[in-house]
C-alpha cells in the first residue's frame, strides 16, 4: 500500500532536488507550503539517499522519527546527505546533474520479537544495545542478496556491534517498512 500519489512524489523529489541547488548557491530553498497538500505537511521520518551511475551510493541521511513535516524532513535530510554525510566529502555543483535522488518515507517503527516475523525487501531494520545503534533501509537487503541473518548481522555490523549481536537477549531489533522512490 503506497501512502504517497505520483504528484506527492514528484512533489518531494522535485523538493529534494531544489534544496541541494539552493544550498550549492548559498541559499536556503524556498518552499511555499501552502501549496503542499496534508500529506506532505504530515510529520514522518524520511531518508534521502543520493546515487550516481559510476560511484554508487553517494550520500544518505534521514530521521526515522517524525519529528517535522514530510517536506521540512525531506528539505533537511537532502542536503545534508548531499554535504554533511560523514562518508562522502561534499557534493561539488559539477556532480549534481549526474546525481539520483532517492527517498524513503518511513512508516511507524514496531519492536520485533520473533526475527522470522522480519521479511527481506519489505522491512527496514535498526538494532541497538547501549549507546549503539544500527540502522539499514528496507532496500539495501534486497540490492546486496541478503537472507534474513544476512540482514541482521550487517545491522549490527553497522551499529558497531558484535556481527552475532542481534542473538542476544539485551539487544533491541525494530523493524520498519518505507515506501521508496526515485528520478
Amino acid at each position: 500500500m503506497n501512502m504517497l500519489n505520483q504528484e506527492q512524489r514528484t512533489q518531494l523529489l522535485r523538493i529534494a532536488r531544489q534544496s541541494i541547488e539552493a544550498a550549492l548557491d548559498g541559499r536556503r530553498a524556498e518552499v511555499d507550503a501552502s501549496q503542499l497538500d496534508e500529506t506532505l505537511t504530515r510529520p514522518s521520518g524520511a531518508f534521502v539517499s543520493l546515487h550516481t551511475h559510476d560511484r554508487g551510493l553517494r550520500g544518505c541521511i534521514g530521521s526515522i522519527q517524525p519529528v517535522a513535516p514530510l517536506w521540512q524532513a525531506i528539505v533537511s535530510n537532502a542536503v545534508n546527505a548531499a554535504f554533511r554525510d560523514p562518508r562522502f566529502y561534499p557534493l561539488g555543483k559539477d556532480e549534481l546533474a549526474n546525481v539520483e535522488i532517492e527517498i524513503s518515507v518511513m512508516s511507524p517503527i514496531v519492536p520485533v520479537t520473533d526475527v522470522q516475523e522480519i521479511e527481506v525487501g519489505r522491512d527496514g531494520l535498526i538494532v541497538g544495545r547501549g549507546s549503539r545503534v544500527g540502522l539499514l533501509l528496507p532496500q539495501v537487503a534486497t540490492e546486496y542478496g541478503w537472507d534474513r541473518e544476512t540482514f541482521l548481522t550487517q545491522t549490527c555490523v553497522k551499529a558497531g556491534l558484535p556481527p552475532d549481536a542481534w542473538q542476544s537477549d539485551d539487544c533491541r531489533i525494530e523493524k520498519f517498512s518505507a515506501e521508496v522512490f526515485s528520478e
